[in-house]
């Protein structure tokens, strides 16, 4: 009202004077308030951090997942339906964050470049803590370990016992990202090493048999035996190199990740971890 005022036709040189001075004032108020929205958005982030600055403003929390890992974060074929333990926790800390959940397709693969680049804010896929991600990435406290498994055909004849897998002639398969990639690589001796971009290759390499075993996880075998018929577990004797899983974040936030550790310390407290464990047959490589 005041700027139309001024801007209107002659008037007396008291009035104009008033309306330019009052049109001055409500600039002076409106570039005040500006300023302590602004510096309050700016304490906010200082206080939160910038992910749950964005996520309290947005309402959404994005997930990254892998949605091929039996029991973990699978998504069903027939029906797209997501299941799995993490499935299960991303939904948990939706509702901890008062957010929408995003779930994000992704791999082990790309699982670095995904976080680094902003596509998502936690990976939540069982994400095996290891040297070369702990170099790139920062992990919670982990929630499940496991150690490796093989898979073999319930046919191979070579392969008999874990003491078969290592020897001459051998083709062992690996999915390219999966923490399995350099274990085998620096444990295996005499076998053969095959490593492949997807882990439906290198199921089909040990169906074919033209790989003898193909190296896995507890949560991802005991689901992939459910839905086979030709397959066959070996287990190692005793410990072979037991991983501990967590949700990953990139580097930079830290109020971030202390607000996903105390979720996971949470979680583990009030039972929710056990049950969503027990709902998909995990619970003996929780990590309580």
């Amino acid at each position: 009202m005041f700027i139309s005022t001024c801007m209107a036709g002659p008037t007396h040189g008291g009035s104009r004077v008033r309306a330019v001075r009052a049109a001055k004032i409500l600039i002076a108020l409106a570039l005040a308030c500006l300023a302590v929205a602004s510096s309050g958005v700016a304490q906010t982030a200082l206080q939160e951090g910038p992910t749950l600055a964005r996520i309290g403003l947005n309402g959404t929390v994005r997930v990254c997942i892998w949605p091929d890992y039996h029991g973990i974060s699978f998504r069903s074929p027939r029906t797209g339906q997501l299941s799995g333990i993490d499935i299960d926790l991303a939904i948990e800390l939706g509702k901890a964050l008062n957010a929408k959940v995003v779930f994000v397709d992704s791999s082990f693969a790309n699982l670095m470049a995904d976080l680094e680049g902003d596509r998502c804010d936690v990976a939540m896929f069982a994400i095996g803590i290891t040297p070369a991600r702990m170099a790139r990435l920062r992990f919670t406290r982990p929630h499940l370990a496991s150690d490796v498994y093989a898979i073999t055909t319930r046919t191979n004849r070579r392969i008999q016992d874990w003491a078969d897998i290592d020897r001459p002639g051998t083709v062992v398969a690996v999915a390219k990202g999966t923490l399995h990639e350099p274990v085998m690589r620096e444990r295996l001796r005499n076998a053969q090493l095959l490593v492949l971009d997807t882990p439906f290759a290198r199921e089909q390499e040990v169906q074919s048999g033209r790989a003898d075993v193909f190296m896995t996880d507890f949560p991802y075998s005991q689901r992939f035996l459910a839905s086979v018929d030709w397959a066959r577990l070996v287990a190692p004797p005793s410990p072979f190199h037991i991983t501990p899983y967590a949700f990953a974040v990139k580097p930079g936030d830290d109020h971030w990740l202390a607000f996903l550790n105390r979720f996971v310390e949470t979680i583990k407290g009030d039972g929710r971890l056990v049950a969503a464990a027990q709902r998909h047959g995990l619970q003996t490589v929780v990590v309580k």
